[in-house]
């Protein structure tokens, strides 16, 4: 039998922190953070490590030559075994979708597992590859905000699905190495996410105007939003100057587990800066644990 270790290592379990905040984020921006976002989350996370397991149950073969200590080649993990995880967390997703946001959630919960799915069984190695994994982040945006008025969280959406883009892209050149050309590209990429996090603030009724509010509270969409430029842009600029593989995974760590100060930033320009600034605070926690469990 497995251990919990090596599931949480087939789940990736430390990436799934950066899940919550896409959540949390589409309810701030649709005015819907209520009751409902704590089990919508939690929904949110079960798909995710859904993804992760169908994930190594597809690569099975590929990672037995070229990642051959991952759970299923290494033989901790049998395929039946991920298959069922799989399966069963995305039950679970879906059925917790179900119960926390009712149908408008589900209506959310049901394309977005059909993306996960899609994007492990089918698109991933394709040149649709990037583009499906970051409708699936899109998607999860709009699942919190299935609740309120959903139209008001799709430009924050799309913020977390072109950075979600960027890192599919530098992801599949972890194994192989990068040319200097990918890394020039998806940190302009990121520049124009980190500027997109911090436009048309929303002042304290929901209203969205330009300008800055009063106080403190203006400061932290911008103050959030550089902190996941610094973080995940330098990972990214170390990988133009050397773009070797281990670089490459590691500027996509950094993708990952940076996602939650691009969220928080979202959340603060929303108008909720102290939720903003605790979203991201799940930013140097999965760093943290990505030690121990890598998240890639």
């Amino acid at each position: 039998m497995p251990s919990l270790r090596d599931l949480a290592e087939l789940v990736r379990a430390p990436a799934a922190l950066s899940v919550p905040g896409d959540v949390v984020a589409g309810a701030a921006a649709a005015d819907a953070l209520d009751r409902r976002v704590p089990g919508l989350a939690g929904a949110s996370v079960l798909l995710y490590w859904a993804g992760m397991a169908a994930n190594d149950w597809a690569d099975r073969d590929l990672d037995a030559r070229e990642r051959p200590e991952r759970p299923i080649p290494s033989g901790r993990v049998s395929p039946g075994l991920a298959l069922g995880v799989s399966a069963g967390l995305t039950a679970a997703g879906l059925g917790l979708a179900g119960l926390a946001g009712g149908r408008r959630a589900l209506a959310v919960a049901a394309p977005l597992a059909g993306a996960i799915w899609a994007y492990d069984l089918r698109a991933k190695n394709t040149a649709a590859g990037p583009a499906v994994m970051a409708a699936c982040r899109g998607l999860d945006v709009l699942l919190g905000a299935s609740g309120g008025r959903p139209l008001r969280a799709v430009p924050a959406a799309l913020t977390v699905a072109a950075h979600t883009y960027t890192v599919t892209e530098l992801s599949r050149r972890e194994v192989s190495g990068a040319t200097r050309a990918l890394p020039a590209a998806t940190l302009a990429g990121t520049a124009a996410v980190a500027a997109a996090a911090v436009a048309g603030r929303r002042d304290g009724d929901g209203a969205d105007r330009p300008g800055r509010r009063p106080g403190w509270r203006s400061l932290v969409p911008a103050a959030l939003a550089g902190w996941y430029g610094l973080q995940y842009g330098g990972a990214q600029a170390r990988v133009a100057a050397d773009p070797r593989a281990s670089r490459v995974r590691a500027a996509v760590g950094a993708g990952i587990t940076g996602l939650p100060a691009l969220q928080g930033a979202l959340v603060a320009r929303a108008g909720a800066a102290l939720l903003g600034v605790a979203v991201a605070a799940a930013a140097p926690l999965g760093r943290r644990l990505a030690r121990m469990v890598s998240p890639t």
